[in-house]
């Protein structure tokens, strides 16, 4: 890959540091020996998050350059990083030493070789005792690693380490706007989406440095992460569940209502059909939400095109949601009224379909939640100005 021609800089290594006193210089030093020993121009960025050890005085004595981000935040002071870098190539890493800086060699030449972003891998290579804490090693970063396979397919097997390399031009792709740990997740999940060439080294992981705890907080960091995962995936967290709690709420309730379900010696009457009723319409309202929240990630660009969504937009009117909600909602109205009916005419007194009632008046819910719907997703749709692929 060739060097930019306004600068002779090709590498710019990004270190993120929050009181690193301790490792900070072992991890500059090595960073200048492998700029030695792979042969290319780089240049050292320390993104001082507010230290007070004297992590500042140090890596300006060393003759690196020290940027201040005031904003708080793992992701922060890293993208404050990667915003002053100067080179072609961004490699980023921890402060603890708990990475070999002397690896970065390998990730440069994995993005000459035409990758636009190297991960390490600590899962497919090697982990030193007591470098992870066991939930992190055999539950967090493997779970987590995994859902977002399942998400976004990226192939990815180690979605949180933090060695890693990307060209920076890739950096308007990815858009970057975590604040915490979860930037970690956000830069696999957008380069994913921006359909850029990521590739995986496997790494050896060492035991941290430093002798104070680590500023990671597992669960708090775990759920920012998955919280991040979720809301970029609204297939995962809103279409699938709603389906599910819809047809195996609705279902059921149909045939309720027009007699009991026996299964053996049990008899599923009229709580059963209130339960699946309750199903049926979390079910369909979480449906809306999913619908909501793909067009608005539509409009901010946070997912790839998507297909069926396409469609749905292209074919949806307002018309068209108003005359598929009367179509639901008028056959519930009418057995309501049948019902209040046979009520009147038996004097006042129970007239034994509390099933029927419970279904008419599901699908009269259901029917009045699209109409309103529908008026919400025009209004939605005209002030984004979505259109159709």
């Amino acid at each position: 890959m060739a060097v930019i021609k306004e600068n002779k800089i090709e590498v710019s290594v990004v270190i993120p540091c929050l009181n690193e006193l301790e490792t900070l210089s072992t991890c500059i030093n090595k960073a200048l020996t492998a700029f030695k020993e792979g042969g290319f121009q780089g240049e050292i960025i320390v993104a001082d998050n507010g230290s007070t050890d004297g992590s500042q005085a140090l890596a300006e004595s060393l003759g690196v350059r020290l940027i201040h981000v005031k904003e708080k935040g793992y992701g922060n002071a890293l993208r404050g990083g990667f915003k002053a870098a100067k080179g072609s190539i961004i490699v980023m890493g921890d402060a603890d030493d708990s990475y070999d800086f002397l690896e970065i060699p390998r990730f440069v030449e994995a993005l000459r070789e035409g990758n636009d972003m190297v991960l390490g891998t600590r899962l497919k290579g090697k982990i030193m005792p007591g470098a992870m804490p066991f939930l992190n090693r055999y539950v967090g970063n493997p779970v987590l690693s995994k859902l977002l396979n399942i998400f976004f397919r990226t192939g990815i097997s180690d979605a949180h380490c933090g060695l890693r390399a990307f060209r920076r031009n890739c950096l308007p792709k990815m858009t970057l706007e975590a604040q915490g740990m979860e930037l970690a997740s956000e830069m696999v999940v957008k380069a994913a989406l921006a359909d850029l060439k990521l590739h995986e080294i496997p790494i050896t992981l060492y035991k941290d440095g430093r002798n104070r705890k680590p500023h990671l907080r597992p669960f708090k960091d775990g759920w920012r992460h998955l919280k991040f995962l979720l809301t970029y995936s609204p297939m995962y967290l809103f279409f699938f569940p709603g389906f599910i709690l819809l047809l195996t709420g609705l279902l059921p309730l149909v045939i309720i209502a027009w007699k009991p379900i026996w299964v053996g010696h049990s008899m599923f009457n009229t709580h059963t059909a209130v339960f699946f009723s309750s199903m049926t319409l979390i079910g369909y309202q979480i449906l809306n939400l999913g619908i909501f929240a793909k067009t608005i990630a539509r409009f901010e660009d946070r997912r790839k095109y998507d297909h069926i969504m396409n469609i749905f937009h292209r074919e949806f009117t307002l018309e068209k949601g108003l005359i598929l909600g009367l179509s639901i909602s008028i056959p519930g109205l009418a057995i309501l009224l049948y019902l209040i009916g046979l009520w009147v005419l038996n004097n006042f007194q129970d007239i034994k379909k509390i099933n029927m009632a419970v279904f008419a008046t599901t699908i009269l819910i259901l029917g009045i939640q699209t109409i309103f719907s529908s008026f919400f997703l025009t209004i939605l749709m005209e002030e984004k100005k979505i259109k159709p692929f």
